[in-house]
């Protein structure tokens, strides 16, 4: 029997449908021997994938009760907040997955835009919605219909909250009063004195983490163990808040295991605040944070012409591996005379 070639030629929607696992039914009417295959006609049927809808609300709440679940604890807070962006922009009202198309999600973009967050605050909020709704697909529950081609998803370069020498010096001498301020500033040199250590990492330092002149401790953010040799201006802040039994050596967490995430977040909110008082009053311009003695950190140890593998991620480099890979090829004394020199600069 004479073989036949079967020509088909399919609408680039029923491609999208077979990419999104539709199943394409094809029947060949009686093709006699000699007729022309091109010339013949085939019924091209489309059976759309099954959509279990449901509500998107409630398969939201529930990747945050996973997040909760399996100890995400911070990634389940801004899934939270980024729900509750959504239940505002839909004043409330639920929706199914198979609803989401790429005009609403350019309403939601616009809806975000109009409470003037920075387009990389938009793009955050969008992009944990995106996450949820890919689960949604994986589940069945709507097909893949591309609703964020349209929106930005992005995440532009900022600039960053750095002071100079002088403006961390002014800090430092700066006549307080308030015990709040002072105590602000205390956590903000601490930072700096520790190559900008996070804040949630100078919550959780142990006593223990203090051995034999050198502070070791592992960052909460990515398990990356660091040491850093403990200089008397350390010594300084942490003698003026005398310890006795708590577990921790800063005042920041005062009852261990007592909700001791919404102990150091309150404390670091009244600190920010603290900081930004201090900042009004000695007329320092930058939105002074916690976060800024990081980057000025590295800022000044760049603009000092350290080596750029003594400076670390919070000095530039792109993604933590990177920072990793330098710190494997070097000694970290090296690292800790360069921030002894840095510390020198502002006394």
């Amino acid at each position: 029997m004479k073989p036949y070639i079967l020509k088909i030629e399919l609408e680039r929607e029923h491609i999208r449908a077979l990419e999104q696992g539709a199943v394409l039914t094809i029947s060949v009417k009686g093709v006699p021997s000699s007729a022309n295959v091109d010339e013949d006609e085939a019924d091209v049927q489309e059976t759309p994938p099954t959509e279990s809808g449901g509500s998107f609300f409630g398969f939201f709440l529930q990747q945050i009760d996973r997040l909760q679940a399996s100890g995400s604890a911070r990634t389940s807070e801004t899934y939270r907040a980024a729900f509750r962006k959504l239940l505002d922009f839909r004043k409330g009202q639920d929706l199914s997955p198979t609803e989401m198309d790429s005009p609403m999600m350019e309403c939601f973009q616009g809806f975000l835009r109009s409470q003037n967050l920075s387009m990389n605050s938009v793009s955050f909020y969008i992009r944990i919605l995106r996450a949820v709704y890919r689960r949604a697909v994986e589940a069945g529950m709507t097909v893949n219909r591309c609703p964020f081609r349209h929106v930005y998803t992005g995440i532009a370069q900022t600039n960053k909250r750095a002071l100079t020498i002088e403006e961390i010096r002014t800090i430092k001498h700066a006549p307080l009063i308030l015990p709040s301020e002072r105590f602000a500033r205390d956590m903000f040199l601490f930072s700096f004195y520790t190559r900008g250590m996070s804040f949630v990492d100078m919550a959780y330092l142990k006593k223990s983490d203090l051995q034999d002149g050198m502070l070791i401790y592992k960052r909460h953010k990515t398990g990356q163990r660091l040491s850093v040799r403990w200089e008397p201006a350390m010594q300084e802040i942490v003698d003026r808040y005398p310890s006795g039994n708590r577990t921790y050596i800063l005042p920041i967490i005062k009852k261990p295991g007592i909700n001791e995430r919404n102990q150091y977040r309150g404390k670091q909110n009244r600190i920010n605040k603290a900081l930004k008082d201090i900042a009004h009053r000695i007329n320092i311009s930058q939105n002074l944070s916690m976060y800024c003695a990081r980057h000025s950190w590295a800022t000044i140890a760049r603009e000092q012409k350290f080596p750029i593998s003594i400076i670390s991620h919070g000095m530039g480099h792109a993604n933590e591996r990177t920072t990793e890979i330098y710190l494997k090829s070097i000694d970290v004394a090296v690292i800790d005379n360069c921030n002894q020199k840095l510390i020198s600069l502002i006394d």
